[in-house]
């Protein structure tokens, strides 16, 4: 059976300490139908003169360039969906890594025509890399309702299917990634969990995600302003999010 080419989006930014494991994490899979879209973001350290030591070995990577660097990644990740010529669109941030198997497990789920994502469990590491069995573990299935109280898919994890749903971009807004699984799953699709640990997650110190009480604000701007859900609702939600949230934060 023809394996189906999946693209994985990179965006970079200034990652010289960390590019050459996320892109080794790539070339590591056992699903070989791949090409990986290094976006650069107007780094201003070495980042591009190690990509393009691993475009010399393997030309499935390709390194794009983005000179308005805004600080978020909607941007870049857009720019790599717009070059993209994969059936599936995959994606995976600079400071992070896949194991060996994750395309090959997740990718035999679409099968199912109501599936238009595919995620997995993953596990947290620390800045430099060292990992304890922090496992953030995700429900089997997941519905538009459902994921309003919470994003399960950790991005680093996610897959769609564009020939199902099309290619699709992010919102220049925080939690970007939340709101397009939410677009995706607001059309009927359901999304489904290999059950499986398939990438590692690096806690970065001065990440903005990393405060949770300054992205408090975006998720409720999210049910109020992208999803219009009333105010009633929205509450409901934002409740579980913030209860599930901190539960996630002391794994």
């Amino acid at each position: 059976m023809r394996k189906e080419l999946v693209s994985i989006i990179m965006p970079m930014h200034n990652s010289a300490k960390f590019v050459g494991e996320a892109i080794t994490s790539v070339i590591n899979q056992t699903y070989d139908n791949w090409e990986l879209l290094v976006i650069d973001d107007a780094s201003e350290d070495y980042s591009c003169d190690i990509v393009r030591e691993y475009i010399k070995r393997d030309n499935r990577i390709h390194l794009l360039f983005n000179d308005n660097h805004t600080g978020r990644p909607s941007s870049p990740r857009n720019m790599g969906v717009n070059y993209a010529k994969g059936r599936y669109i995959a994606f995976l941030d600079s400071d992070d890594m896949w194991f060996q198997e994750k395309l090959e497990q997740q990718i035999p789920l679409f099968d199912d025509d109501n599936v238009a994502i595919v995620y997995s469990n993953y596990e947290k590491m620390d800045e430099d890399g060292h990992r304890s069995c922090r496992i953030v573990k995700a429900p089997v299935t997941a519905t538009y309702n459902m994921l309003l109280s919470g994003n399960v898919i950790g991005n680093l994890t996610g897959v769609y299917d564009q020939k199902k749903v099309g290619k699709l971009e992010f919102l220049d807004i925080h939690h970007e990634d939340y709101v397009l699984w939410l677009s995706i799953l607001k059309k009927g699709f359901i999304a489904k969990n290999t059950n499986t640990i398939t990438a590692a997650y690096r806690i970065v110190s001065n990440s903005i995600s990393a405060n949770k009480l300054q992205v408090l604000p975006w998720q409720w701007n999210i049910y109020r302003d992208i999803e219009h859900l009333s105010l009633l609702r929205s509450v409901c939600h934002f409740v579980n999010y913030a209860i599930k949230a901190f539960l996630k934060s002391k794994i």
